[in-house]
């Protein structure tokens, strides 16, 4: 029966591991195994192999036939080349101990390539992590360069803008002040004639005083009082008009303000008078439409009386006339 060295699948999908079995050729790949003497694990690097190399030497003495992946295996274990030392010495051509030697040496070399091979391999991964980090210190670099840069612009354009606001505002309060100056002298020319323009109202309201008894005598006579009234109010206007110019031009000076605030005062009391003044001639106006008609009203029921009054003297005269005749 012969008997064969091969590898036995083992693990999950992408994750597998093999186990070196001692089986008989006509099994299936997975199927029941006479001796497992080793494992071998291909997804590390370099690749994992434990083997049991007693074993292994013993059955490859009785004729067990290795795979080709199993032949590599043996080899890069010694396996192979312990075998052929064995056989040397069965032949004569050394003895035990200079085979034993041979073998020392071939494993020391063999350990000190795996070593240099793994040195090689550590130092390629730490360049690569070295380059890695001093790309990834670059990258770092170069935003927080950027990021510097875009506060400093957000810094600038906001110092600019405070400084232009602070001149702005200095402006403003300048133009206001220069206002302020222009305004005083305007304001102090100008409230001269608002204190003139209150007798010229109160010399003007006198006619309308002296046409109330006017009025009382005569419906006819009453037309030029009414129409004396917006004569007084239309002169009135100008005094009206005065006032907010003067309130607005008394603002910056101290002194004109409590001129303004006393001529206001005297100008209430003029138009709370004129407002009397107003009623009374009202009053007076409907007491007089009242009193002529009722003189209209009597003069009309005393022409007839007169009329019969005068008919009456005729045919006294016309009686007397006849008897002197």
């Amino acid at each position: 029966m012969p008997v064969k060295i091969r590898l036995t699948k083992r693990g999950r999908k992408k994750l597998a591991f093999y186990h070196i079995v001692v089986t008989d050729s006509r099994a299936p790949r997975d199927g029941k195994s006479i001796e497992r003497i080793g494992s071998y694990n291909p997804l590390t690097n370099p690749a994992t192999i434990e083997l049991n190399f007693d074993r292994a030497l013993d059955w490859l003495q009785k004729g067990a036939q290795p795979t080709d992946t199993c032949r590599s295996i043996l080899s890069r274990q010694g396996v192979l080349y312990k075998k052929h030392l064995l056989e040397g010495v069965k032949k004569g051509a050394f003895n035990e101990e200079e085979a034993e030697s041979r073998f020392q040496r071939w494993i020391s070399d063999k350990q000190s390539k795996e070593k240099t091979q793994a040195d090689k391999l550590a130092k390629g991964k730490e360049d690569e992590a070295k380059k890695r980090f001093e790309a990834e210190t670059k990258v770092r670099e170069a935003k927080a360069e950027a990021l510097a840069k875009k506060l400093k612009a957000e810094a600038d354009a906001r110092e600019e803008a405070h400084a232009e606001a602070k001149a702005k505002a200095e402006a403003e309060a300048e133009a206001k002040a220069e206002m302020k100056a222009k305004a005083k002298p305007e304001a102090s020319v100008e409230e001269k004639p608002v204190t003139k323009a209150e007798p010229e109202a109160s010399v003007e309201e006198k006619p309308v005083t002296k046409a109330e008894p006017e009025a009382t005598e005569a419906i006819v006579e009453e037309k030029p009082v009414t129409k004396a009234e917006p004569e007084a109010s239309v002169e009135d206007k100008p005094v009206s008009k005065a006032e907010p110019e003067a309130e607005a031009e008394e603002k910056p000076a101290g002194k004109a303000e409590h001129k303004a605030e006393t001529e206001h005062k005297a100008e209430k009391k003029v138009k709370a008078e004129k407002k009397a003044e107003a009623e009374t001639k009202a009053e007076a106006e409907t007491k007089a439409e009242t009193k002529a008609g009722e003189t209209v009203k009597h003069k009309k029921k005393a022409k007839p009386q007169s009329e019969d009054n005068k008919t009456g003297e005729t045919a006294k005269d016309d009686s007397a006339e006849a008897a002197t005749e």
